[in-house]
């Protein structure tokens, strides 16, 4: 094999090895933790707020909501610029304390753009139909998976589906305001999202969620 010959090869070999490496990199919900989902008969109705809580307001101001979807050869980062809620406090106690978010589906955004109308379509959100997403808490335990502070439980409403899903969370409470981070995956097929894309490209079921929450005392 000639020096110019030798030169093809190794870099076919180093684009190769790039792309392998590349598309091993598609699956962002590869060694996370996976959400625990109940059937929607399962889920439970969520408690009225306690007698003496603290309210602590949220919003995309300061924080944010974050999805990471994938197919075979690709994965895109989004997000939601528009939600809010409460977390109500109760003793300084998180075991003791809720929380609830609603978020506005089309305010949905990732690049590229034709990618952010689409997933606004019946194909996936169908934000026209349905444009809300609601998440209430029926508790929260102490301790979690990968280092989690507690584990939260309640119900999320996505695509018209409501469902129970518990999730590892770090929780900490300050007087003036709350913070609560988390990252997990969810299946969208339990959300009656089902498009499956393209046969030669195929999308990945788990969507990873990232969220970052501070929430500040409500005056």
């Amino acid at each position: 094999m000639n020096s110019s010959s030798t030169i093809v090869a190794r870099t076919l070999l180093t684009v190769a090895l790039g792309c392998f490496a590349w598309a091993c990199n598609t699956d962002p919900a590869k060694g996370k933790t996976q959400a625990t989902v109940t059937s929607a008969a399962e889920a439970v109705t969520a408690a009225a707020p306690a007698t003496g809580a603290v309210n602590y307001a949220f919003s995309n101001d300061g924080s944010t909501l974050e999805f990471v979807g994938a197919k075979v050869t690709a994965k895109h980062e989004g997000s939601f610029k528009a939600f809010r809620g409460t977390i109500s406090v109760v003793g300084g106690d998180p075991t003791k304390s809720s929380v609830n978010a609603d978020i506005d589906i089309a305010s949905l955004a990732v690049e590229p753009p034709k990618l952010a109308g689409h997933l606004k379509t019946p194909d996936f959100f169908d934000a026209e139909k349905f444009p809300k997403g609601r998440f209430t808490s029926t508790a929260i335990k102490p301790g979690g998976e990968n280092g989690a502070t507690h584990t939260v439980t309640g119900n999320l409403e996505l695509h018209g589906v409501t469902k129970g899903i518990s999730f590892p969370a770090k929780i900490k409470i300050e007087p003036a305001q709350v913070t609560v981070d988390a990252e997990f995956a969810i299946n969208r097929k339990d959300f009656a999202i089902v498009y499956a894309g393209m046969a030669d490209d195929l999308i990945k079921d788990d969507v990873l969620i990232k969220l970052s929450l501070h929430a500040k005392k409500a005056p």
